[in-house]
């Protein structure tokens, strides 16, 4: 194996690796859509109840040490029975679930942490609940919860290379299918590409957490 061999590997196989990086990026970008859309309003609504809020961190950090291969095989029974036991539909649900810990546990640590100088003053002008967290709590706190935010969705690149082991794509397929014929260009092109993916993602979300923390300074 060489560099030069490497290289003419990916000049042929660009269009595939982009296809499934593309295909990659979808799987995980509307597993955090979802995750955030449950995830962060979960976690506001905790701040008002302590015996729920440990609870539901307790339940989303064991399901975070589930092995995922382990909870992709508990998927498949259990989708076989709407016929969706394998594909997207497991694999997406479960980078969902995957996504819920660090997304619930940064919006409820941050809303609970919001200095109470700043929630009394809103309150002393007469805000109104909905007012004092959209204008106050959820600004102040949005650094904390990009942070969480940006966990979720390196974590979820990651593991979503494990579920093209149950044919839900992206750029799994490459290790699979490397691992599977013993090619080493499709191990590391499949890897690289992967390990790539999540710096940029991890990158664009830090430039978003920086501005808006210098907004706020």
């Amino acid at each position: 194996m060489t560099l030069q061999e490497w290289i003419r590997f990916l000049e042929v196989n660009s269009p595939r690796i982009l296809e499934l990086t593309i295909e990659h990026t979808m799987l995980v970008a509307l597993a955090i859509i979802v995750a955030l859309l449950i995830g962060v309003p979960l976690g506001i609504y905790l701040t008002t109840n302590e015996y729920l809020a440990g609870i539901v961190l307790q339940v989303a950090s064991i399901i975070l040490t589930i092995p995922s291969i382990a909870l992709f095989g508990v998927m498949i029974p259990l989708f076989s029975l709407i016929n969706q036991g394998i594909g997207y539909v497991p694999a997406f649900v479960a980078l969902v679930l995957y996504s819920q810990l660090p997304i619930i546990r940064n919006t409820y640590t941050a809303i609970k942490n919001v200095n109470p100088e700043m929630r009394d003053a809103a309150i002393g002008v007469g805000m109104k609940t909905h007012q004092r967290l959209l204008r106050v709590e959820i600004p102040n706190a949005l650094p904390v919860i990009m942070a969480g935010i940006r966990t979720a969705v390196v974590l979820n690149i990651g593991i979503g290379t494990i579920a093209a082991y149950i044919g839900a794509g992206g750029l799994g397929v490459l290790i699979t299918q490397g691992i599977g014929r013993g090619d080493n260009y499709l191990i590391i092109s499949g890897s690289l590409a992967v390990a790539l993916l999540a710096l940029f993602a991890d990158g664009i979300l830090l430039m978003i957490q920086k501005r808006y923390t210098r907004s706020n300074a």
